[in-house]
């Protein structure tokens, strides 16, 4: 990396260098605090926000021989590292093992104490490396990447960014080639008269506890409220209450997925109220040193807010939605005082998880300086070219794309991007491009049972305006989930283009489901016509057999 230093005086105009006019005096202590406080470091690729997709792009371009500079305002890793991914699956984990255990005969009797969560948070902490990032930053430093602690801006020249340190002390890069944003989205949380004075959790809160509450209310039943209500019903809240604006859970997967998890939530002991949301939270004073006062929760029935479905920022065809909602649906921006339901069925928890969508982390980017919305999802094309920036230098990829904010799906754009950046072609000759965004959005909600799908649903697909025919078999209906335990629940389903006898589109439902969409992604990315896909013979006895199934259902 090259550092040119900008010394005061230099570049200055003559009023500036006499000492003239007041205007040029200004301009003066301007340019001489920035000779103090920046350096001028000139490099190739620039890339904002060290999460996962920001972390890929750095690598792939360091791996090509590009000098690259990452800048990172919080930890290297991201939001799925620390706050997201990672420590709520392994929240979830115990709950899902003892509950395994319990379905098969002989394991159960062993099942006889109580999940320790102290334990549990112990686990999560190791990690998450003590919400330390010093585990993640050799990656990045063992391939040549730069690493730049602070808050990154684009300054409205191209290829500039200006990075603003911890300690007011900033700096100036300059990129030869690119510069990609990856910084990312948060929690929204909707304006719901008294929520943000309540001081609710979100991802963040619920993923980094240390105590699992008595009494929890979670707002939105898609993917991220859905897994964390279950994983601390196990983890021994008495009393969780999710509430959902949509008729089912899961909204916008198959239907069958939202029936079934929420009977396995039922069972469970979790309250469930669809087609509810929430106009008022109000937080009550402290009742010990130790507590932050119940929150009282006022409800309404009817649709509307809380549609929540955290998986994408876009529906299942890969379309962005101008919101930047999470895939959590129109409504869960929307304002829940509104309407004219009845109101005043009330719920009082110990704690509030907010769910209900995602905000693009854009606000303090400088986007107005390239012609941009700020606070906005960054329109990109299939280079992940950011749209309405003259030159092609400015990328962004991630959940600040908006095109499906789900961390395999923003490492898959990073690739993208660093071989856009990179010119690198495929064996055809072809540059790069984003293909799956459009295509086989893989994701898995990982509550009991999972619902693991990928590509479209078969109504989307008829929505799309193609011709399809959907078959459906017992997840539980083969020999290999026989022999895993008693009682396995949950539904398989393929959607195929009858136009062209492949598939669109595939759902699974049951325990441990997301071992097997995988395979549906390549079936789909591949376009192999179901006549092929017959001979791809599933091992016995594994649960994967509900594939031949389907095609016999299809029949074939």
């Amino acid at each position: 990396m090259i550092l040119a230093a900008t010394v005061g005086g230099t570049d200055m105009d003559p009023d500036t260098q006499a000492g003239g006019t007041q205007a040029g005096d200004t301009r003066a202590r301007d340019a001489q605090a920035l000779a103090v406080h920046a350096l001028e470091a000139r490099v190739d690729v620039i890339v904002i926000g060290a999460g996962p997709a920001g972390e890929n792009v750095a690598g792939r371009c360091a791996d090509a021989g590009l000098a690259v500079t990452i800048v990172e305002r919080e930890l290297v890793g991201g939001e799925c590292s620390y706050w997201g991914c990672i420590p709520s699956k392994t929240l979830i984990r115990p709950g899902e093992v003892l509950a395994a255990a319990r379905r098969v005969p002989g394991a159960a009797a062993a099942v006889t104490g109580a999940l320790d969560p102290a334990a549990v948070f112990a686990r999560r902490d190791r990690l998450v490396g003590g919400f330390s990032d010093d585990s993640q930053v050799p990656w990045l430093t063992d391939k040549g990447v730069t690493l730049v602690r602070g808050t990154g801006r684009l300054t409205g020249r191209p290829r500039q960014v200006e990075v603003t340190g911890a300690d007011g002390d900033r700096r100036v890069l300059t990129a030869s080639r690119a510069v990609v944003v990856a910084t990312g989205s948060r929690a929204t949380v909707p304006p719901i008269p008294g929520l943000a004075d309540a001081e609710p959790w979100d991802n963040r809160s619920a993923t980094a506890a240390t105590a699992v509450p008595r009494r929890l209310v979670v707002l939105g039943g898609g993917a991220v409220g859905a897994e964390l209500a279950q994983a601390f019903r196990r983890l021994g809240s008495a009393e969780v209450t999710v509430v959902e604006g949509s008729p089912r859970l899961l909204a916008r997967e198959e239907e069958f997925a939202g029936e079934q998890v929420r009977a396995a939530f039922e069972a469970d002991g979790i309250t469930v109220r669809l087609g509810t949301r929430a106009v008022d939270v109000r937080r009550g004073r402290p009742d010990s040193a130790t507590s932050r006062g119940p929150v009282t929760v006022t409800l309404a029935a009817g649709a509307g807010p809380h549609s929540a479905d955290d998986h994408a920022g876009s529906d299942r065809s890969g379309r962005s939605h101008a919101e930047g909602d999470h895939a959590e649906g129109d409504d869960s921006v929307r304002d829940d005082s509104m309407g004219d339901d009845s109101v005043g069925d009330t719920v009082v928890a110990d704690e509030i998880l907010v769910a209900v969508g995602r905000t693009p982390a854009t606000g303090d980017l400088g986007l107005a300086a390239v012609g941009l919305q700020p606070g906005t999802f960054i329109e990109v094309d299939d280079r992940l070219l950011a749209v309405g920036v003259d030159g092609g230098w400015l990328y962004a990829v991630g959940d600040v794309c908006g095109r499906a904010l789900l961390t395999h799906m923003a490492k898959y754009q990073a690739r993208i991007v660093a071989d856009v950046i990179t010119g690198r072609r495929d064996a055809a000759g072809e540059p790069a491009r984003d293909v799956a965004d459009g295509l086989a959005i893989p994701r898995v909600t990982f509550t009991d049972p999972q619902a693991s799908a990928v590509g479209l649903t078969e109504r989307a697909a008829r929505e799309a305006g193609l011709t399809v025919r959907a078959v459906s078999v017992a997840t539980g209906g083969v020999a290999g989930a026989s022999v895993r335990g008693e009682g396995i629940i949950g539904t398989s389903k393929i959607v195929v283009d009858e136009s062209r006898r492949v598939l669109v589109g595939a759902t699974f439902t049951g325990p441990d489901t997301q071992e097997m969409v995988h395979a549906a992604t390549i079936a789909i990315v591949a376009a192999v016509p179901v006549e092929r896909l017959w001979h791809a013979v599933p091992s016995f006895p594994t649960v994967c057999e509900v594939w031949l199934r389907l095609l016999e259902e299809y029949g074939l």
